[in-house]
Order: C-alpha cells, then sequence, then structure tokens
C-alpha cells in the first residue's frame, strides 16, 4: 500500500495540513457565508410562499368580487327593466289620457262650430225674413197703390214671417 501512496504522490503531514485547512475553510465558510445565504434563501422561500399563499387568496376574493359584481349587474339590470317597463305603462297612461283630453277639446270644438253655425243660421234667416217683409211690403204697396203705414207694415211681417218659418 506504501507503494501506491508513493506512486499518486501522497505525503501524510501535507495531506492532513490540507484536510485541517478545509476543514477551517468549511467552518469559516458555514459560520460567515453558507449560514447567512442559507438564512437568506430560506427567507426567500418563506416569502415565495407567502406569495402563493396571497395569490390564493386574492384569486378567492377576486372571485368573491366577481360574483358581487355580476349580482349586483344582475339587480342593475332588474332594476333598469322594471324602470323601462314602468315608464312604458306611464307613457302609456299619458298618452290615454291626452287623447281623452284632445278628443273632448275636439267635441267641444264641434260643438261650438254648430253653436255658431246655429246662431249664424238663425240670423241669417232673420235677416232674410225682414228682407222677404219688406220685400212684401214693397211689393203690396206697389200692387195695392196705397202707402203702408207702421201698423201695416208690422202686421204683414208677422204674418210672413209665421207662414215662413223654415
Amino acid at each position: 500500500m506504501e507503494g501506491i501512496l508513493e506512486t499518486f504522490g501522497l505525503d501524510w503531514p501535507k495531506f492532513i495540513s490540507q484536510v485541517i485547512i478545509v476543514l477551517i475553510v468549511y467552518f469559516i465558510l458555514s459560520k460567515y457565508a453558507f449560514g447567512p445565504v442559507l438564512a437568506m434563501l430560506e427567507a426567500r422561500r418563506k416569502r415565495i410562499e407567502e406569495g402563493e399563499t396571497n395569490l390564493k387568496t386574492i384569486q378567492e376574493e377576486m372571485a368573491k368580487a366577481e360574483e358581487k359584481v355580476q349580482a349586483m349587474l344582475d339587480e342593475a339590470n332588474r332594476d333598469a327593466e322594471r324602470l323601462i317597463a314602468e315608464a312604458r305603462e306611464s307613457a302609456e297612461a299619458v298618452r290615454g289620457q291626452k287623447t281623452q283630453e284632445a278628443i273632448k277639446e275636439a267635441q267641444g270644438i264641434i260643438e261650438k262650430a254648430r253653436e255658431a253655425s246655429k246662431l249664424e243660421h238663425e240670423k241669417t234667416m232673420a235677416e232674410l225674413k225682414g228682407d222677404f217683409g219688406r220685400l212684401l211690403i214693397d211689393a203690396t204697396s206697389k200692387v195695392t197703390g196705397k202707402v203702408l203705414d207702421d201698423s201695416d207694415q208690422k202686421r204683414i211681417n208677422e204674418e210672413t214671417a209665421g207662414q215662413v218659418a223654415l
């Protein structure tokens, strides 16, 4: 075995000193380098886990918020549809009311026009009777050759008006 050790150039004092140096470097590195690095990696691992947990929580809250938003939208849509239906009903009622008012107003106008036409007819008939009476008096006075006085004219007008009633 010593032949093998000499072949490979193994010198025990140098080997032991190198092992001691490596162990010293390992202890120093583990105390001052590996410890902080491992602590930093552990802190990062914990932050990543917290981030994933927070992400899941946020996703759950987002899903709940979306459900609430959808429920609010559904409720708003129902309210909007109800308001539209009420507006339609109101518009229909107003339209019916305005139609009835227009019909009443038109009937009033027609009635006033009939009354005005009736009054105009009566006025025209009175004028016509008066004119007819004057013509009759003129014709009578020309035929009889006599000038009629006021009482004769009045009597002829009354008789003519009674007979001419249209």
